[in-house]
């Protein structure tokens, strides 16, 4: 085992490694593309496509140009309409509720849980209004949303899920998958998620044929056959190169999530013994993918600055949660309107999470940690 010196650089996230390992298949992967001359859609997109829905389990998934687009045409499939309101979280990503604006609805937002900064089911409960219509929980950093008190909340009131899994390839609760539990999942392949392209692209699971048919045809400009237009649609189809790339990495997937695991359970035992900061709550029946490992620290902008005259590289997710964000000053949602995000927006600090991250490099970031809190 190599040893990694106090001030060896840790990057907060390595695309190198995996890519430099399966380079020469990727590299097979193009030249079938390039010789092929089929570009986008085809054989390639339609088996990733069988491929995937068959790792979540879902009965089919469609694969789109990004996880953005994934999430606009699971709300606009599910038929909303202008004034529809949406639930979701402001503690995201923007793409979860831009989709939603872009699709017609009007966003609602509620707060989340302390312990696992996802939604929080009893604000959904107490948020619904005559004009809701769905709810979008986000699973975050790998760790899926509390589902069951949110299914029942659907159920009761007659209103659909769509699951931005953005960050959950793989993740489980209670043993179900993330993306086979609400009518639509939306996933993401950003280079950066567990299982990322080698640019964008993203996909949808469900259960209902007829949605996900709606999907396909608002990928394809909403053609049913070719220049027959049933809607207008969106240029939204997966690059067939990239559905390629995703279908090598595809079987590693469940290995890398693994690995990622294995590294989370470092951080715990390295870290369990600094009181200034708060380890990532695992939820009961959660098993995580960690997309991220996300601690909540004292000092935190102290804490980055440190870790970055070291080498150590960190991400904060999120630093001003949306309704604070200019995007949606129209929404005259003001400070202390969700406190639990608030503090937690504060706080957080994402630290270095791949598969190939070392036992070394873990503890040159905890050892890091404690001798800024010392």
């Amino acid at each position: 085992m190599t040893v990694v010196g106090q001030h060896t650089p840790v990057p907060f996230l390595d695309l190198r490694q995996p890519h430099a390992a399966l380079e020469s298949e990727l590299v097979d992967a193009f030249r079938r593309a390039l010789h092929s001359a089929q570009f986008v859609g085809g054989p390639e997109v339609s088996a990733f496509e069988n491929e995937f829905a068959a790792f979540v389990g879902t009965e089919a998934a469609v694969a789109v140009n990004s996880g953005t687009d994934a999430l606009r045409f699971a709300y606009q499939a599910l038929g909303v309409q202008p004034g529809d309101e949406v639930l979701t979280v402001p503690n995201t990503f923007i793409a979860t509720t831009e989709a939603l604006s872009q699709a017609g609805a009007a966003i609602r937002f509620v707060d989340v849980r302390d312990a696992t900064l996802t939604i929080d089911p009893d604000a959904v409960a107490a948020a619904v209004g005559p004009r809701t219509v769905g709810i979008v929980p986000v699973h975050l950093y790998g760790q899926m949303a509390d589902m069951d008190p949110l299914l029942e909340v659907a159920a009761r009131r007659g209103l659909w899920i769509v699951e931005d899994a953005a960050q959950a390839h793989g993740a489980r609760d209670k043993g179900r998958r993330a993306g086979t539990l609400g009518e639509l999942g939306a996933f993401s392949f950003y280079p950066g998620k567990n299982l990322g392209a080698c640019g964008e692209g993203g996909a949808v699971s469900g259960r209902s044929g007829v949605v996900l048919e709606t999907v396909r045809r608002l990928r394809e400009h909403g053609q049913s056959s070719k220049y027959v237009h049933e809607v207008e649609g969106y240029n939204g189809r997966m690059h067939a190169i990239q559905a390629a790339f995703l279908r090598i990495k595809l079987p590693y997937l469940e290995g890398w999530n693994a690995s990622r695991r294995r590294a989370a359970l470092l951080y715990r035992q390295a870290l369990a013994d600094v009181a200034e900061i708060r380890l990532p709550v695992e939820a009961p029946g959660a098993t995580p993918v960690y997309h991220l490992f996300v601690i909540r620290a004292q000092r935190r902008d102290e804490l980055q600055a440190f870790l970055s005259k070291r080498g150590i590289g960190t991400g904060l997710h999120y630093p001003v949660p949306l309704h604070l964000q200019t995007a949606y000053r129209h929404l005259a949602l003001g400070r202390g309107a969700f406190p639990v995000t608030e503090r937690a927006a504060a706080e957080v600090l994402s630290l270095p999470m791949y598969p190939e991250l070392t036992a070394d490099q873990i503890g040159v970031v905890a050892d890091a940690i404690r001798a800024f809190y010392k």
